[in-house]
């Protein structure tokens, strides 16, 4: 049976009032075109708007071909505060079809459309209201609900209501999870992959000694490699993606069901006892006599984490069809983290420099950064892609032929990219932050303590160094944004929210580490508080930019909160910030016995502050000093600031289950929310309002 036609998609990408950009991905090649047309509440259109589309197809291998659609108005601009709706059109020799075709715009599950529309549908803010959904960390075999399929529903809920309808959706890293890859979606992910690609990347070539690893294709076999050839530190590598179409395949698998029909009527998700009995999963231990004990106990651990996850990724497949039709109906913008190429990604200079130096990690690296582009990056800006770049994909994708020169040139295009920051034409305007490949690396050493072990170790990295900020201002400035109006910042990282309650967590998990307790599972210790000039220099940039008030849009962290801050300089400027923090879109943390401690920490730690203004400055070397609040600060502080957590309705500043955060605000007031998936139905947790002053 042949691949479906529409692999993936259609996603809408970036949007505004002079073009619509529409990204898919089919395993045929076509002409594809789209028109747009103004809709009615009652679900009639109301006439084809006069545009022009055009195409852009990228081909990767023999059956992944990826295309990004714009259309753009015949005269003048698209209407504001308008309901539109898209179509698309498959031409091949003389035949045409449309979504149609593929049963995508017929009433039922499989349908892109809301209600009675006919379309899928959007609209372009005025920038009266102001409604975003935002999130991050969707691991697919992650604990707990889908929160998009939530953010699904919400959209049901305010499809022909636009001042409550979401103008965009920010996906803020962590889209998918390259180094923790379930056991049962492994041999998937490896078939497919072939499958869309049509030729194994012939690795042995970049390093000849995956030659003596034998478990280079067996479910749990990957961790050595990673770890000696690729020098990668994540603690869940066994499964790692490598090769491009790995990449591609976890892609086309999280955004739609399209693929997973196709596999259950091939079969469904692989069977333990099968793999087994076709040598298909890897043993550290043998079953020569002396190890057949522990042999035993490692085949017991294999079958149960196989079935655990099997049924994890079973709740995942079960949300696809209303993943699919999210991200067919709202412009979406999306920035990497590290789990999108690997745990620890660049984490510091040592890291980056030994994986950069090792042929094969920086083969997977240029593999993730590729398949980043081609199914995330790509539509942020299509336009700011110039032909030199595609020119480059488009020769090393074809064939992905590792001893050419066209191999070179996309290590050095993907390494070298100058700048994956972007700002998006919402209302306002949105910054999104690269926070991993624009680091500044210190040499400088920062104490550190664990009970009576004092030890030195080195300063965290700056997130984004001081010489990448002009270059974000530059491209704010061209969006056309001025100085007084409302900022939106995407930054993967909070800049307020973990750290302080991370605080406490230090206290509890250093401890822990030191005896062997995988807390490091749990969190990810990178935050911009950290590094004191970085942070600094980020609220200089906001300083400078001095927008009316500042709403910072972040992830990673595992749990969601909310923080708003007034925070002045030693010259005498002022920012008002309101940082609001979403995650795990679906990779609930705080389950097991210590996921369970740590969440009893945090929100021990949480309800101390719940109540409490706090007050802190930084000094002239950088450090962030919190003190009691009406405390004079030193004359030679940098700046120093005032800020609060924001509680929830019911009591709460922290919320630990899955979730997709709906930022709204108005010029006057600005509310956060969360959305969540339970049993099929929403759940939504409100913050108390915020009066903007």
């Amino acid at each position: 049976m042949d691949l479906p036609v529409i692999l993936s998609g259609p996603v809408l990408r970036r949007v505004d009032q002079s073009s619509v950009f529409i990204w898919i991905a089919t395993s045929k090649p076509f002409q594809i075109s789209a028109k747009l047309y103004q809709l009615e509440p009652s679900g009639k259109d109301d006439g084809l708007i006069s545009g022009q589309s055009e195409m852009e197809c990228v081909r990767f291998g023999q059956r992944l071909f990826v295309y990004m659609i714009k259309i753009t108005p015949a005269s003048g601009t698209f209407p504001l505060q308008t309901l539109l709706g898209y179509n698309l059109f498959f031409t091949k020799g003389s035949d045409t079809v449309d979504l149609s075709h593929f049963g995508l715009l017929d009433p039922g599950a499989d349908s892109l459309v809301y209600g009675n529309l006919p379309y899928p549908s959007f609209f372009i803010s005025e920038g009266k209201h102001t409604n975003v959904l935002y999130g991050s960390c969707r691991k697919f075999h992650g604990k707990g609900e889908d929160a998009l399929a939530a953010g699904d529903m919400h959209m049901e809920e305010t499809v022909h209501a636009l001042e409550k309808r979401p103008q965009a959706l920010f996906l803020l890293g962590d889209q998918i999870y390259a180094d923790h890859v379930a056991d049962p979606l492994f041999p998937v992910i490896t078939s497919l992959g072939r499958q869309l690609v049509g030729q194994e990347e012939p690795l042995h070539k970049i390093d000849k000694r995956l030659e003596t690893y034998s478990s280079l294709y067996k479910i749990h076999g990957r961790k050595l490699i990673m770890d000696h050839l690729c020098r990668f530190t994540s603690n869940q590598s066994h499964n790692h993606l490598i090769q491009f179409s790995e990449y591609a395949a976890l892609y086309v698998l999280s955004w739609g069901p399209q693929v997973w029909e196709y596999i259950q009527e091939n079969g469904g998700l692989p069977v333990f006892e099968e793999e087994l009995a076709n040598d298909r999963i890897h043993f550290v231990f043998s079953t020569e006599p002396a190890f057949q004990k522990i042999h035993d106990l490692e085949l017991r651990q294999h079958k149960q984490r196989f079935a655990e996850q099997t049924e994890e990724l079973r709740e995942s497949i079960a949300s696809l069809k209303r993943v699919r039709r999210l991200i067919a109906n709202i412009p979406s913008y999306m920035i990497f983290d590290d789990h999108d190429i690997t745990d620890d990604w660049n984490l510091s200079e040592e890291w980056k420099e030994n994986v950069k130096n090792s042929p094969l990690g920086s083969h997977v690296v240029a593999n993730g950064l590729g398949a980043y582009w081609a199914f995330q990056g790509w539509g942020n800006a299509p336009d700011s892609f110039d032909q030199p770049f595609l020119k480059t994909v488009k020769r090393y994708a074809r064939h992905f032929d590792v001893e050419s020169e066209s191999y070179g040139d996309w290590l050095h295009t993907l390494w070298n990219y100058p700048s994956w920051h972007f700002i998006a034409p919402t209302e306002p305007k949105t910054v999104f932050l690269d926070t991993r490949t624009k680091r500044g690396y210190e040499v400088s050493s920062a104490p550190g303590r664990v009970g009576r072990i004092m030890q030195e170790k080195l300063q965290s990295p700056e997130l984004v160094r001081q010489s990448a900020w002009p270059a974000i201002a530059a491209l704010l400035k061209e969006s056309g944004w001025k100085r007084g109006e409302m900022l939106m910042v995407a930054s993967p990282a909070p800049l307020y929210g973990i750290g302080l309650i991370e605080s406490a967590l230090h206290t509890y998990t250093n401890p822990l580490r030191l005896i062997g307790i995988p807390v490091h599972e749990l969190f990810d210790f990178e935050a911009w508080k950290y590094n004191g000039q970085g942070f600094t220099a980020f609220l200089e940039q906001i300083f400078n930019w001095a927008p009316h008030h500042c709403f910072i849009l972040s992830g990673d962290v595992h749990y969601a909160s909310s923080v708003y801050t007034t925070v002045e300089s030693n010259d005498g400027r002022s920012a008002h910030i309101m940082q609001c923090t979403s995650s795990p879109i679906n990779n609930a943390s705080f389950s097991g016995v210590w996921g369970r401690l740590m969440g009893s920490v945090a929100r021990i730690n949480a309800f101390k502050r719940k109540k409490k203004s706090i007050s802190r400055y930084c000094d002239e070397q950088g450090r962030i000093v919190c003190q009691e609040p009406d405390t004079a600060v030193p004359k030679n502080c940098v700046w120093k600031e005032t800020l609060q957590y924001i509680a929830t309705t019911g009591g709460s500043i922290m919320e630990t289950d899955n979730n997709l955060g709906l930022l709204s605000f108005t010029e006057k007031v600005a509310q956060n929310h969360l959305l969540m998936h339970r049993t099929w139905q929403k759940k939504k947790v409100l913050f108390n309002q915020i009066d903007l002053h």
